[in-house]
């Protein structure tokens, strides 16, 4: 059986078919679970109702949020006991082939789904992501399959939650390759298909079908449209920079304070009960306030202040612990700005010169973006969503301007911001982990010649004959690196016997550690312009010697392999 999943490209289908069905079926599992939680809590009058749709909640069903956030604290404080981060889908498939802990998905679902049933300003996208991402990558683990095909696996579990929790299978198919897979690969296409196809079957069989989002009747785009749409890309991009931004700032704001790390969370839960009490709107990710704000025409004021509140709620929930995601959240804030835009545009030029509805749609899709960075995925979803093609092409004008001018100015979405901020380099899901295989300390040549840095150049002579060895590393007296030297170099002309060594010595205290990886390396050769340097432990003893050519050569193979892994090869180890 392993042997017909690693193989065969019909087998592996049925395999990916098998993850979308189980991804579409835990998202809506989740979205059942965390709906019922708010509708017992919050005593939602009917199973469509939704919590931010409600006209007002009273103030002591709002103690739900620090309630809610103490537990969320305490399932935080036994994770962080075992002293390693939770690891996501993006982070799996960037640096751990794919790898992820069934544990740590089962605390992240926990988290998000006690965080946004009792109201925080979070959306369930993170329990989505991460619970069909595990299903594929435990089937995948169990079959033992290649790296390049777990993270496959992985990529295409998370699309099929995305597209069962939007009904929506052109957006979870391209939120797996742009999001989780890193890449648009040939290989990854047709299992990425199959398990979104699947994942939405299961929302059609159960008869969990998503009411369609407004769309403006009868919209004609002329140029000028197309200018404007691209400046709510451009406005969406700065709200979006700003919101990522302030989110890492009442997190270093917490982390000064010295609040415990389980009780930060509670305490956000206290400071969402004056927003809360202002409206609900800000409340959950916002799909009941969506579709209110969509359809009923609002005042300026409100839309602005609103706007503003919704963006300080998520950032609370966030930058205070509490677990989800900007996805769903950005969604309705986007809307909100594409509204605010649209109707600034229409008392800066005395008329509308935008339908409000089709702005609010645009500003979505826009926000989104900048903050999830998944420009192709914002642009589908309007189409799923409306089965507008006008407005869609007006959407993906805006998204990539969006996209650009995040990258531009920040260069980060939010969740590889949030690795940012933990000091980890990881810019897309793209495959880097390999990449910190190839250590120094994997690469160098062991056991290199010495010399005592306190010999004279006569003395090394007589020790090393020239020709004997290309080079030597010189030792201080307690056996610390203290620099590297050619041989030929003490036999050239007009050295002096009675020098010491050490004055012929290149890359004095230069030496690369050996947990560096080849790009830290490479960087390393580059900028010391050496041909070889020494590979020294945490205590500065020498554990051998690297040089550049071997390690550009070793990179170079390596990378050649993994993209024949990712053009789809399948050939035997």
């Amino acid at each position: 059986m392993r042997e017909g999943f690693r193989t065969r490209d019909d087998a592996f289908l049925l395999l990916a078919l098998l993850v979308g069905l189980l991804a579409g079926g835990l998202a809506l599992l989740q979205e059942h679970l965390a709906h019922a939680l708010q509708a017992w809590w919050y005593a939602l009058p009917d199973d469509t109702s939704r919590l931010s749709a409600l006209p007002h909640v009273a103030p002591p069903l709002l103690l739900a949020l620090p309630l809610s956030g103490l537990l969320v604290g305490l399932i935080g404080l036994y994770a962080h006991r075992r002293r390693r981060q939770l690891v996501d889908a993006v982070e799996a498939n960037a640096l751990h082939g794919g790898r992820m802990s069934m544990r740590d998905n089962l605390i992240v679902s926990a988290q998000t789904l006690l965080s946004n049933g009792s109201g925080a300003s979070v959306g369930l996208e993170a329990a989505y992501a991460q619970m069909g991402a595990g299903a594929g990558s435990q089937l995948g683990r169990v079959l033992r399959l290649r790296r390049a095909d777990l993270r496959t696996l992985v990529g295409t579990g998370a699309a099929a939650a995305i597209a069962a929790a939007f009904d929506a299978p052109l957006a979870g198919a391209f939120y797996g390759f742009e999001v989780v897979i890193g890449a648009y690969t040939p290989a990854a296409l047709a299992p990425v298909a199959v398990a979104v196809l699947g994942a939405v079957a299961v929302r059609a069989a159960l008869g969990e079908q998503l009411p369609m989002l407004p769309a403006p009747a009868g919209i004609g785009l002329e140029f000028e449209d197309y200018a404007l749409y691209a400046l709510i890309g451009v406005a969406s991009a700065l709200v979006g920079v700003a919101v990522m931004r302030l989110v890492s700032l009442i997190e270093a704001g917490v982390e000064r304070t010295r609040l415990p790390r389980w009780l930060r969370p509670a305490t956000g839960g206290l400071l969402l009960i004056p927003l809360a009490m202002v409206t609900p709107q800000v409340m959950s990710a916002g799909h009941g306030a969506q579709h209110i704000d969509l359809t009923v025409q609002q005042p300026l004021q409100w839309l602005a202040i609103l706007l503003v509140l919704k963006c300080l709620a998520s950032a609370i929930s966030l930058g205070f612990g509490f677990r989800g995601g900007l996805f769903f959240a950005s969604l309705f804030t986007g809307t909100l700005l594409g509204a605010v835009f649209a109707k600034l545009a229409a008392l800066a030029l005395g008329q509308p010169p935008l339908n409000e509805i089709g702005a609010a749609l645009i500003g979505m899709a826009a926000l989104s973006a900048a903050i999830v960075g998944a420009p192709m995925t914002m642009a589908m979803l309007v189409l799923e969503s409306t089965h507008d093609f006008a407005l869609t092409s007006a959407a993906i004008a805006a998204v990539l301007v969006s996209s650009t001018v995040t990258r531009r100015i920040f260069g980060y979405s939010f969740s590889t911001w949030r690795f940012h901020l933990r000091g980890a380099d990881i810019k897309s899901a793209r495959d880097i982990g390999w990449v910190r295989t190839l250590t120094a300390g994997t690469m160098m040549q062991r056991a290199p010649d010495t010399l005592p840095a306190t010999l004279t150049v006569a003395q090394a002579r007589a020790r090393l004959p020239l020709g004997s060895v290309p080079r030597v590393v010189l030792v201080d007296e307690h056996q610390h690196y203290a620099g590297l030297v050619a041989l030929a170099d003490l036999y050239a002309d007009r050295v002096k016997p009675e020098a010491a060594v050490l004055d012929y010595a290149q890359n004095r205290g230069v030496a690369l550690p050996a947990h560096a990886d080849a790009l830290a390396a490479m960087r390393h050769f580059d900028s010391t312009q050496s041909d070889e340097l020494a590979v020294v432990d945490g205590d500065g003893h020498v554990l051998g010697v690297l040089s550049e050519r071997f390690v550009r050569k070793r990179y170079a193979e390596e990378l050649e392999r993994r993209q024949r892994e990712l053009l789809g090869e399948r050939v035997d180890d």
